[in-house]
């Protein structure tokens, strides 16, 4: 995965602190080398959140990378996760686990659609939809494809 790519997915939540330590790990090994970037490499997992926060954003700096806005950050994951439903990757009831439903940054018609189908939690897939998990699902299957198959957003994810 590439640094950017990488900011964009710790800007939209997919990606933990603790994480970040091993990613610097492998940005390095795959050629990337500032000295932020170096020194972070080398911290555990369970160093400050703030801390490797603060670091990683200023090996992002170093790198000449941006860190994106969270809309646009949430915009692109929205996309990937539609993505991820069509390749069979998740399910319709893994969506309902996350925060998706509370997306406020989306912009498209597209967005709006696939997002309005993903109900607040998991429990409320058996108590909103009933016996209609079935058609809910093939209509998120729907919004997806016409997600993904929509104009591309602004470009940095």
């Amino acid at each position: 995965m590439l640094l950017g790519e990488v900011a964009c997915r710790y800007q939209a939540g997919e990606i933990s602190p603790e994480d970040l330590p091993m990613i610097a790990a492998e940005a390095l090994a795959a050629g990337l080398d500032t000295p932020t970037l170096c020194e972070l490499a080398g911290w555990p997992r369970n160093a400050d959140a703030r801390d490797i926060r603060d670091a990683f954003e200023q090996a992002l700096a170093e790198s000449g990378i941006g860190l994106p806005d969270r809309g646009l950050a949430r915009r692109h994951a929205l996309r990937r996760m539609a993505a991820r439903l069509l390749g069979g990757e998740i399910t319709p009831a893994y969506l309902a686990a996350g925060d998706w439903w509370e997306t406020e940054e989306v912009e498209t018609a597209a967005e709006r659609s696939f997002v309005a189908l993903i109900p607040p939690c998991a429990c409320c897939i058996d108590y909103t939809l009933g016996l209609d998990q079935q058609a809910w699902a093939a209509q998120l299957q729907n919004a997806a494809l016409a997600l993904t198959s929509s104009s591309p957003i602004a470009p940095g994810c």
